[in-house]
């Protein structure tokens, strides 16, 4: 790991707003599949780093509670998503962090094994099928051909693709920063 630590003691008043913001905030309810906060009182995973710039920490966690929680992709569609950016980039954090997640949506090992591999999970829906389609063209390609988004807009709506490539920007950030500081 390449970051301290950063234990509440040792914030500012602004990091202490967005430290709060995460590890009492929405995040925080409701089962946890992994934890916020360590034992040592530092934030896990992403948030840490997000404490180096606050303003731009609670922008990014904004969008990743948006996306979370406000998105309306299901999470089915969601989990196997950031499984694939997380496959991508190699986020070791990210794997193990959503691997539970898609175990509750109905996503078996195997499917996630074969999501590694690049293969779609078996029994998706036609829309699954298409938003694993157009996520596996994003972080790819970076880029939908006019056919392929007039195909999917047909089939998921225009809506889906803004919040599949919103999720797929936004999960790419933290496996980047994730590397960068060797979370």
């Amino acid at each position: 790991m390449r970051l301290t630590r950063y234990k509440p003691q040792q914030l500012s008043a602004e990091q202490r707003l967005l430290y709060d913001e995460i590890a009492g905030g929405r995040r925080s309810q409701g089962r946890q599949r992994f934890p916020l906060v360590g034992d040592d009182g530092a934030l896990e995973g992403p948030f840490n780093s997000m404490l180096l710039a606050p303003k731009l920490g609670f922008a990014l966690q904004a969008l990743g509670s948006a996306i979370r929680y406000g998105a309306n992709l299901s999470p089915r569609v969601r989990e196997v998503s950031i499984l694939m950016v997380a496959s991508k980039w190699n986020c070791e954090f990210e794997q193990r962090a959503h691997e539970p997640l898609a175990f509750d949506c109905g996503i078996s090992t195997a499917e996630i094994e074969g999501i590694r591999s690049g293969r779609s999970p078996v029994g998706q829906t036609p829309a699954e099928q298409a938003a694993f389609e157009v996520s596996r063209c994003l972080i790819n390609d970076a880029d939908l051909a006019d056919d392929e988004f007039e195909r999917y807009s047909t089939l998921l709506g225009a809506d889906a693709i803004f919040e599949l490539s919103t999720l797929v920007g936004y999960y790419s950030t933290l496996a980047l920063q994730l590397r960068i500081f060797r979370v």
